[in-house]
């Protein structure tokens, strides 16, 4: 059974996400205050955060920054901010995914076990070892989950890592960013495709010599994005 962390200040919301959750067998932990939520989340084993913005004691930025210098867990992160700055800032900082309240208890739910399945998947991966894609000094172990820019290796998140390795493997080829979401977020964009911007934008500063003029992840505007080699 699969350890959900809610981190969230609001009672009837943090109860109503819990009961949906449960109905669908997982287990559940709720924390109201932020210096506690991170500290359950970094102490114990759990399978995914639920992680609210606002929140006492340690706002759900940095408590997104801590766990992920930490683990690799997949975040939600929810919050009442609508403003695509807010989401950014969110997802910049390794979160997985992004909701804005309010939203469908069932919603929360497909999108957990989206996260959770791709995860699952990602970590009882039995390739083999030395599954390497090499491009022009971009270096992707698929085996260790590590990339390597000329030799040196650079911290990556989990969708980051998904979303270079899918482009890299399918060089020249133009993908909108709703293909990108489906594929690597294994559900619809439902009319939300910042997600994809942030993650290329992330990418790129990692990959790029000079972000302004990429020469491995190409804008093609108005249609998407695709891998050049």
């Amino acid at each position: 059974m699969s350890k959900i962390l809610i981190i969230e200040d609001e009672t009837a919301i943090a109860d109503l996400e819990r009961d949906y959750l449960e109905i669908n067998d997982f287990e559940v932990s709720i924390e109201n205050d932020g210096e506690k939520g991170l500290e359950a989340a970094l102490s114990q084993d759990f399978d995914l955060v639920i992680l609210d913005l606002m929140l006492p004691g340690m706002d759900g930025y940095e408590i997104c920054k801590r766990i992920r210098e930490e683990k690799n867990i997949p975040i939600l992160m929810v919050s009442a901010k609508k403003d695509d700055i807010d989401k950014v800032r969110g997802l910049g900082l390794g979160a997985d995914d992004y909701m804005t309240k309010p939203f469908s208890p069932s919603e929360l739910v497909a999108r957990v076990k989206a996260h959770l399945s791709r995860y699952e998947r990602l970590i009882g991966s039995n390739q083999k070892s030395n599954d390497i894609v090499e491009i022009r000094g971009i270096r992707i172990d698929k085996t260790a989950r590590r990339v390597y820019i000329d030799g040196e290796e650079k911290p990556f998140t989990t969708k980051e890592f998904d979303l270079l390795t899918f482009l890299a493997e399918n060089p020249n080829h133009v993908f909108t960013k709703e293909e990108l979401f489906r594929e690597i977020w294994d559900m619809d964009s439902i009319g939300d495709i910042a997600t994809v911007t942030v993650h290329i934008k992330k990418i790129r500063e990692k990959i790029e010599f000079d972000t302004a003029k990429p020469q491995y992840i190409e804008t093609i505007w108005g249609v998407g994005y695709r891998f050049k080699v």
